[in-house]
């Protein structure tokens, strides 16, 4: 099962509500279950160097289906998964990248958001992907 383009767009709607609660601006990008991207949303004078760490993060918050940063915390030196974030063309392996999942448990897609602290985006991903439970 994959994302929709609707199922997206609720996401990012739900995640650019947060940012603007938090009084933020941010990178949001959905893929699907197989890593492609389905919908991105770039707030006005939001960072740009941020649209790549945003798609990232998605990417791989799919690719292990775990939040990115759960992955940080696996690799750190020392870690079961020390420099894995140079695998895949490069990982995000700080906080803002959260699996999707639908109404039935089963993972869809995952959002990566970008633009503030790793905390807020953390908060900001986690919303756009709880707008779809």
């Amino acid at each position: 099962m994959n994302i929709s383009l609707e199922q997206a767009d609720a996401a990012i709607k739900a995640a650019k509500e947060k940012a603007k609660e938090l009084n933020t601006l941010m990178n949001i990008a959905i893929v699907d279950a197989g890593v492609n991207l389905v919908a991105f949303a770039r707030m006005d004078d939001a960072w740009i160097g941020s649209i790549d760490i945003a798609w990232r993060k998605a990417k791989t918050a799919r690719y292990f289906n775990m939040e990115t940063g759960e992955i940080g915390k696996l690799s750190q030196p020392g870690g079961s998964g020390w420099q894995i974030e140079h695998s895949n063309g490069g990982l995000i392996t700080f906080p803002g990248g959260v699996p999707i999942s639908n109404r039935s448990g089963v993972i869809i897609g995952a959002i990566g958001v970008s633009g503030s602290s790793a905390a807020n985006d953390h908060i900001v991903a986690q919303a756009g992907a709880d707008a779809l439970k």
